[in-house]
């Protein structure tokens, strides 16, 4: 590359590190004060751009329209955030944080539809900016002048936040807050202001990024989902709470894509390498190394110990008489049913088993897992390619399908067991992000984003009930055996880790090693859910390991209870059925699922399993 292609490329990079710079900042000031991974930061975004769309149209594409439009947006946006704070948010702030990292994905699904409903499905592209739509010539090379206004604006926003922080009264409380806000509280400062005002803050620099990108991106229903992976890689890689870190990181990632994009494919010793398509990892690379080396970001600091941390229930085994009971059930139910609901059981029995390998490492070994969806992806796509490259039959490619997907597990769990809390959940979605990169962009192998279809069942299982008792059976086994382990000297090793790591080191445990097997056990056995699911499906695509995928097994897991052996199993059978129920019935059914999320976290923040459980054993104590 020539100097100018070089300057030029590093100025397209700038110009988009800043609005994912404003997205950023947002989400690390929210996170620094409430300690809530706010997953609807994303849909605040998407806001940003479809409030600027509207009202650039009601004001006219005048300067003045134009930026008081942008303005208005990201204020507009802010109030939204206040109101999902006060309406959502304040009344679960003592509720696990899973459940709040919960609820925030069922705003994420509400706020979808209301976008579907208010502006429709189709991408709607906003005007240049008035007055910016000329090129400014560097070098010989043309750069639009709207990337330079935005090439500014990142750190004018930069200096403001700063000032904000440290020369305000407000600063000063929201940077105690961030080292320790239950000692704030306890100085009597009212914490609900406080984090209504960081929400509000927090909000409009999302909706100010977004709608700054209005000229250079059409607003759609796919931002938000797109943006929040983008930001949350940007957070942690700058370090949790760092608004300087998530500045520095903005720029690495957004000046690497570029370079990516610029440099193209290049040959080296006579092999292709196409660096445009790592524009889909790239920010996941960096991640990664990044935790590997800096385990809390390159600006961030170790995440303080919680002061109240209360002990984790006692689980308890289900009685056998439950267990047959249900088994007995659901192996009569097919028996009875059409095949439309023996095909949604079969699905049912998979997500089942998928939710309770990554409730194994949630709960028990206290592990918390982004990116669960590359096992399950991983154990389907070796499935359908050892059938249909290598010409295994299916009942070989099943006993195979979860060695391949423990293989990878092997490899990423050793780097990821060496993090904690938030940045050991952000490797494993780097992890599966960097997996779902490599089936989407190998066409030649995995089919690209076709997928691979044909992979039916042979003839003995080729009855839609056949194969539902064959799942039940092998999922089935597999729930059972996960339970089994929790409650040997290995479960109670991971229990004890989770509990207390100091105390279990020093009696000689070795947590790594047992967090580690963990990985292995649990990768492997999503594995067999997704090789029971694509031989189910008949084909297989990205769809199976994506974050959409991964968020789905979050829900399940934490619907049903994370302290319940139950749980995830009940979870995964009312997600799966009420999302095929209401999706067949309703255009808008995304804000229906919503709801009824909302609806069960704010009711029971322990989860269905869990609240039901402790309704019974309060209606006891009062009887007795």
């Amino acid at each position: 590359m020539t100097l100018a292609s070089i300057l030029i490329q590093l100025l397209n990079g700038l110009a988009a590190a800043a609005s994912l710079f404003l997205v950023s900042a947002g989400l690390s000031l929210i996170f620094g004060v409430t300690r809530i991974v706010n997953f609807a930061h994303g849909s605040l975004y998407m806001l940003g751009l479809y409030g600027a769309y509207s009202l650039i149209q009601f004001f006219g594409r005048t300067p003045l329209g134009f930026w008081g439009a942008v303005v208005l947006a990201a204020l507009a946006v802010g109030l939204v955030g206040i109101l999902i704070e006060v309406l959502v948010l304040r009344r679960i702030y003592r509720a696990p944080e899973l459940f709040q990292l919960l609820a925030t994905f069922a705003v994420v699904l509400v706020i979808k539809d209301i976008a579907l409903f208010t502006w429709g499905a189709e991408d709607l592209v906003g005007p240049r900016a008035p007055g910016l739509s000329m090129a400014v010539e560097i070098m010989g090379r043309r750069i639009p002048a709207y990337d330079l206004v935005l090439i500014a604006i990142g750190p004018v926003v930069l200096g403001a936040i700063w000032l904000l922080l440290t020369r305000t009264r407000w600063g000063a409380l929201v940077r105690a807050a961030t080292q320790d806000r239950e000692m704030v509280g306890a100085l009597g400062v009212d914490q609900a202001k406080l984090f209504t005002s960081v929400f509000f803050v927090g909000s409009v620099l999302a909706g100010l990024g977004g709608a700054l990108q209005i000229p250079r991106e059409p607003a759609n229903l796919e931002l938000d989902l797109a943006i929040i992976a983008d930001a949350f890689v940007v957070t942690v890689v700058g370090g949790l709470g760092s608004i300087g870190g998530a500045f520095l990181a903005a720029i690495i990632i957004g000046v690497a894509k570029a370079f990516c994009i610029g440099i193209g494919t290049v040959t080296w010793f006579g092999f292709e390498v196409s660096f445009s398509k790592l524009t889909l990892v790239v920010e996941f690379l960096i991640m990664a190394l990044v935790l590997v080396v800096r385990p809390y970001g390159l600006l961030g600091k170790p995440q303080a110990a919680q002061r109240a941390a209360e002990p984790a229930p006692r689980l308890q085994v289900p009685s056998w008489t439950f267990a047959l009971v249900w088994l007995a059930l659901l192996a009569l139910v097919p028996l009875a049913a059409d095949r439309y609901t023996t095909i949604l059981l079969t699905d049912i029995v998979c997500f089942a088993l998928f939710a309770v390998s990554l409730h194994f490492i949630m709960g028990p070994a206290g592990m918390v897992s982004f990116g669960h969806a590359a096992y399950f992806g991983i154990g389907a796509y070796a499935a359908g390619l050892l059938m249909k490259r290598f010409g295994l039959p299916m009942e070989a490619a099943l006993l195979l399908a979860p060695l391949v997907a423990g293989a990878f597990a092997i490899v990423y769990g050793w780097f990821c067991v060496r993090l904690s809390g938030v940045y050991l959940a952000m490797l494993t979605l780097a992890f599966a992000q960097i997996s779902w990169s490599i089936v989407f962009q190998w066409d030649s192998v995995t089919g690209g984003s076709n997928g691979v279809f044909g992979i039916w069942p042979p003839a003995w299982l080729a009855d839609k009930t056949a194969y539902y008792y064959l799942a039940l059976v092998l999922c089935g086994a597999g729930i059972v055996f996960l339970w089994r382990v929790l409650f040997s000297p290995f479960g109670y090793a991971l229990r004890a880790g989770r509990d207390s790591p100091l105390r279990a080191e020093a009696i000689g445990i070795d947590l790594r090693g047992f967090q580690w097997a963990a990985f292995v056990l649990v990768g492997a056995l999503a594995g067999l859910a997704g090789a029971v699911y694509a031989f189910s499906k008949g084909s297989i695509s990205p769809s199976s390991i994506s974050i959409a995928q991964s968020t789905d097994g979050l829900i399940m897991v934490l619907l049903g209870g994370v302290e319940t052996l139950t749980g995830p199993v009940v979870g995964a059978a009312i997600f799966t059925w009420l999302r095929d129920v209401v999706a067949r019935n309703t255009e808008f059914w995304r804000a229906v699922m919503g709801g009824v999320i909302l609806l069960i976290v704010l009711l029971f923040p322990q989860g269905l399993v869990g609240g039901l459980k402790a309704l019974v054993a309060r209606w006891r104590e009062q009887r007795a």
